[in-house]
């Protein structure tokens, strides 16, 4: 994933949602009250219909939210650049997607084989995005590391 905007440095609690090329729980989530969190979309990764665009970033950006995430496409790259947001998508379309009302939020998530749970604590910059399980890391015997 890359950003959107010139400057990118975002974090905040994570508001999941998972669609297909249908943007309606985005927008729905933009017009509320973002409080610092960060709007985590996986749209599946198609780069066919853009789940956000200038409209929906303003709007989340008037109402506090912290940042963006998208798994799939934006539109309207160079204003997105323009708003007060952080934004980071795979890539970009000038497609429209369908509004239908269809999507889950509070999803569990995996993008690219990351998960992402609502609640989690998302962190990223220009170069990397890093999610903090809500409560704690889940180490396993394969997974946790000797002691000294």
């Amino acid at each position: 994933m890359k950003p959107t905007c010139d400057f990118f440095d975002e974090h905040g609690v994570a508001e999941t949602v998972k669609t297909f090329e249908v943007n309606s729980r985005v927008k729905e989530r933009a017009k509320t009250s973002g409080e610092g969190r960060v709007i985590v979309v996986d749209g599946s990764g198609s780069l066919r219909r853009a789940l956000c665009g200038d409209i929906i970033a303003a709007e989340a950006t008037a109402n506090g939210w912290a940042g963006l995430v998208i798994w799939g496409a934006v539109r309207d790259v160079e204003q997105l650049g323009a708003t007060n947001i952080g934004t980071m998508a795979l890539g970009q379309t000038p497609a429209r997607c369908v509004r239908k009302g269809e999507g889950e939020v509070e999803a569990d998530l995996r993008l690219d084989g990351v998960a992402v749970s609502y609640g989690d604590y998302f962190v990223a910059d220009a170069e990397r995005a890093l999610v903090f399980p809500q409560n704690g890391p889940h180490l396993d015997a394969k997974t946790t590391p000797p002691h000294a």
